[in-house]
């Protein structure tokens, strides 16, 4: 007989990260009166995409720039299309969020005059090390309550509203039932569902976070939220095997990419599009094709940069990924001799980079009564990173505070509540029936085996067409009942059974909305080799889905691009 928890909440806050921590604080201060629980798969203390620092905040208005200028430097870089709503509300916040952050204990770099120290264009420079802990302890200070090492499997639902989630824990295997008026998802994005580029012991060094694996996609997906923009798959150029974030040298040193030769490829081949300031999908499509063409490897060329740049290297990295200068260290490598390789990563479905998620309003609101989702998971605003995180969380918290009062009590079988628990413990019955069944593992091996070769993966140059995509879907099709048959020998394991279950829900979507788009917009995130070109006149809209909660069949439908500010949009 398995424990119940039953809890009762007014705001659900499922995923503990930046959007989370940021979300809890802000409904807290606006709106004492309603209780605030979160949901957190680790501990909350270093989970999620910031568990290890950051040493940048990455979009931040400098001086001369207002939202208006982000927007439109933002459609530029997305290849001109955005929600562009969305992007200037969140925008808007930037300050907001970043000075509420910096009073809780953030360093922020700053000059003579007290000014922050901008790297680049849309960023300013931090000590960030321990930025999820100041986050954390933010949340756990403004009352909510916090649920560490819960695996949530599941929304609740009552017709077309969300009522609550379900799931366990993996410290007592106790069936947690949390009922709730207003759900925030802000679990991040999907990494795991292609190969990683290290394998083996490696395969958990990749750039994206490996345990954020698309449960709050896959939750909405199941109950029938609307989805957009999948298709626009984030592909990161990294530093070759550390899959260390490649910006620290990009601004922080002004090195370009370079290809074996020496050539500076981006201007040469791509000075029509901006050289080195191309769309961030070309700055990956750049590498791809020299590699491809036969003129890699490909490197930032730090040679020259200087004993002190370097030292400002090392300490920004160990702000954020430590692992670099480690890798430096044990191959006795100095970046002021010898340039960095790079390389570009496996596919990864994240709304913060790129814009794929829930299709949401500007109050963050999905499609789904009393479900809401900010960050990573929530769709149609690129170029969030932490601090359009944060300013998600915001928008989303207060919209949930005033949306309360609004909101009536809603009805939760006890058919359900059992359906739900059977189902998060199946892998555990299986094991327990002494069926042998199908470890994670190797569905999660099978998963990303069909989604490399057949669904625009790295060995493949990140192509795909419609024959392909069609292999991709068939395969596919038989993994949804093989589920069933995953087995679970401990509660490690069955948490790794529902992340498998959840990205085999993300992979299905992904491509069919991979099949649905007719042109190649974001080079490498999306290449077509059946229509390889960019096709504004049918495909400046935004292609979404809906997956039928009860037969499970995903439908396609596209919706309109609608500009907000003015100004001359990219044009290639």
């Amino acid at each position: 007989m398995i424990e119940r928890q039953i809890i009762h909440t007014d705001i659900l806050i499922i995923g503990g990260g930046t959007a989370g921590c940021m979300a809890a604080v802000e409904a807290r201060e606006k709106f004492p009166q309603y209780k605030v629980a979160i949901l957190e798969k680790a501990h909350i203390d270093r989970s999620g995409c910031l568990a290890g620092g950051m040493n940048a905040i990455n979009a931040y208005l400098n001086k001369g720039e207002t939202p208006e200028s982000f927007v439109r430097y933002v459609r530029s870089d997305s290849c001109g299309l955005i929600r562009e709503d969305l992007v200037k509300s969140m925008s808007e916040l930037f300050e907001y969020c970043v000075k509420k952050v910096e009073s809780w204990g953030l360093p922020i770099l700053c000059d003579d005059k007290g000014d922050y120290v901008p790297r680049g264009r849309w960023n300013i420079k931090i000590n960030g090390e321990s930025l999820k802990p100041i986050l954390s302890r933010a949340a756990r200070s403004s009352g909510a309550k916090v649920y560490n090492w819960l695996v949530v499997t599941n929304l609740l639902t009552d017709g077309n509203r969300v009522t609550g989630a379900v799931g366990f824990s993996l410290r007592n295997g106790k069936f947690y039932v949390v009922h709730a008026k207003a759900v925030l998802i802000a679990t991040g994005g999907a990494a795991g569902l292609y190969r990683p580029n290290n394998t083996g012991d490696a395969s958990h060094k990749t750039w994206y976070s490996p345990y954020n694996t698309g449960a709050g996609y896959a939750m909405g997906i199941r109950a029938g939220a609307e989805m957009t923009s999948y298709e626009m798959r984030y592909v990161a150029i990294r530093t070759k095997d550390a899959i260390a974030p490649t910006g620290t040298i990009a601004l922080g040193a002004g090195a370009p990419q370079v290809n074996a030769k020496g050539d500076r490829f981006m201007v040469t081949r791509y000075k029509d599009i901006g050289g080195d300031g191309a769309p961030t999908p070309y700055r990956a499509h750049g590498p791809i094709q020299e590699i491809k063409e036969g003129r890699g490897p490909v490197y930032l060329d730090t040679r020259g940069i200087g004993a002190d740049k370097v030292k400002d290297l090392k300490k920004a990295y160990l702000d954020m990924y430590p692992s670099q200068v480690l890798y430096w260290l044990a191959n006795d490598i100095d970046p002021a001799t010898e340039p960095v390789e790079i390389q570009t990563t496996e596919p990864y479905v994240v709304g913060g980079h790129c814009q794929a998620g829930y299709w949401v309003d500007e109050g963050r609101r999905t499609t789904l009564k009393g479900l809401y989702a900010a960050g990573d998971v929530a769709g149609g605003a690129p170029f969030k990173f932490v601090s359009g995180c944060w300013a998600e969380g915001v928008l989303a918290a207060r919209t949930m505070g005033e949306d309360l009062s609004k909101i009536g009590e809603a009805a939760v079988s006890e058919e359900q509540i059992a359906r739900e628990e059977a189902r998060a413990f199946n892998a555990f019955k299986n094991h327990e029936k002494g069926m042998r069944g199908i470890p994670p593992v190797d569905m999660e091996a099978r998963l990303q085996k069909i989604m490399e070769q057949y669904a625009g993966g790295a060995s493949t140059y990140y192509e795909m067409n419609a024959e392909m995509l069609e292999i991709a879907r068939k395969k596919l099709s038989s993994l949804p009942s093989e589920t069933q048959d995953l087995v679970a020998d401990d509660l490690h394991q069955l948490m790794k059974a529902h992340e498998i279950i959840d990205r085999v829900d993300v992979a299905q979507v992904l491509v069919e909305h991979m099949a649905y788009r007719k042109e190649t917009r974001w080079p490498t995130y999306h290449t077509r080799t059946d229509f390889p070109e960019r096709d504004d006149a049918n495909w400046l809209k935004f292609v979404n889905s809906v997956r039928d909660p009860k037969s499970g069949t995903i439908k396609m439908m596209t919706r309109p691009y609608e500009q907000l500010v003015p100004g001359d949009r990219y044009k290639p």
